[in-house]
């Protein structure tokens, strides 16, 4: 089943977002690898394509898990979680619907 993950971050956060992106994109690049991966994708701050220092807002990760469980337990581990980047973390059930 599909699992939305959003990500909200803390204030300030493009720093630490910066020195943990590469181990977060690697995570996400395997579950692309995986056929599992829907889409993923920053919220920029602002109302652009580049937001520079204004920097990100959260994420969103829509993904296939086994369970919620699963996909509860994959978003605990990521690395904008143990770094700090992210102050919370919604995990839920996704139904795609289009396109």
């Amino acid at each position: 089943m599909l699992y939305s993950i959003v990500g909200t971050d803390v204030e300030n956060s493009l720093e630490s977002r910066l020195t943990a992106r590469p181990e977060h994109v690697n995570r996400l690049n395997a579950l692309k690898d995986q056929g599992r991966l829907v889409l993923a994708g920053p919220n920029p701050s602002i109302d652009s394509e580049d937001p520079g220092q204004a920097g990100f807002s959260g994420s969103i990760i829509v993904a296939e898990f086994e369970s919620l469980e699963a996909a509860q337990a994959w978003a605990d581990q990521d690395p904008y979680i143990v770094s700090g980047v992210y102050q919370s973390v919604e995990v839920k059930p996704f139904k795609l619907v289009l396109p």
